[in-house]
């Protein structure tokens, strides 16, 4: 009964985590439809950045050694911060559901990155994985390119941003990977956060003027779910699950999160997506899918 237990309460979080982390997507749109992305992030960062330094204080988090205090703050300007304002200009002009198709690429750019920088060579399994996972970031922006080159450019810069919002999200994760097994979770995600809340509000300043001074309960509904649901909640689910699965698992699931995204999307948003976004998504999940089976299989 015990172990039986145990089972249903790690697969209920299991659950909540993939909501979470789908549903992330979802709220950002919610905000950025009304403010501008960056004075958005800025705000959602000013407003976590202090929560997660006070749970990292309660849990006895081990603060980074003086030697990953650079790893932590790369990985907090391009993992965390360009990251998502990337993905954040992304979704105000392009559905919620397809940024999170788009930016579920940034596996396929770490195993490149990985090949270049330390000379891991993928196995037979991984290179079809990547190259399944590329055929449908290829077919993503190319319907978009091929559809509305002339009439909604705003589209094709939506896809441009998503792509390059997965290029930075990788960047940060390749700069912080050697400190990975030496930092704390809390810690590292605390330090991260204020490094994305300082380049946010000098990017909101410079980029965007004066914050935005008026918003419908929607924003702030949407901008309360992202500090504390996703901002906190996510990453606490986040390190539970690395606990009680395995990374390969933990990884799979995060998988899921771009299908969720999307029926959120079009059930609450009003988003819809063509058949080609729809293939390029299943294309590349796939890949990603081959791409973790093969890390496991790696050990």
């Amino acid at each position: 009964m015990t172990g039986r237990g145990e089972a249903w309460r790690s697969a209920l979080l299991a659950v909540a985590f993939v909501l979470i982390w789908g549903s992330a997507f979802n709220a950002a749109r919610v905000v950025v439809l009304e403010w501008p992305p960056f004075w958005a992030l800025a705000i959602r960062f000013v407003l976590t950045a202090p929560l997660l330094v006070g749970l990292a204080l309660v849990t006895g988090a081990r603060w980074p050694a003086r030697a990953d205090l650079g790893r932590v703050a790369l990985m907090g300007l391009f993992g965390t911060g360009g990251y998502l304002a990337f993905s954040w200009w992304a979704m105000a002009l392009i559905p919620s559901g397809l940024v999170a198709l788009v930016t579920a690429a940034t596996p396929l750019v770490v195993a490149l990155g990985e090949a270049v920088l330390f000379g891991r060579r993928p196995s037979g399994m991984a290179w079809a994985g990547l190259a399944l996972g590329w055929g449908g970031v290829a077919l993503l922006g190319g319907a978009r390119l091929a559809g509305h080159i002339g009439d909604s450019p705003g589209e094709v810069l939506g896809v441009g941003l998503a792509l390059l919002g997965a290029v930075s999200q990788a960047a940060g994760l390749l700069a912080f990977a050697p400190a990975r097994g030496r930092v704390d979770l809390w810690s590292a995600t605390a330090g991260q956060s204020l490094v994305s809340a300082v380049l946010l509000l000098a990017l909101a300043l410079v980029m965007e003027g004066a914050p935005p001074s008026s918003a419908s309960p929607r924003v702030w509904l949407g901008l309360a779910y992202s500090v504390t649901i996703v901002g906190v909640g996510g990453y606490a689910l986040l390190f539970v699950l690395l606990r009680r699965f395995q990374p390969s698992t933990a990884a799979a699931l995060q998988l899921l999160a771009p299908p969720v995204a999307t029926v959120i999307g079009w059930a609450a948003l009003g988003e819809v997506l063509g058949w080609a976004d729809v293939g390029g998504g299943a294309l590349t999940l796939t890949g990603l899918a081959l791409l973790f089976r093969a890390r496991a299989r790696e050990g």
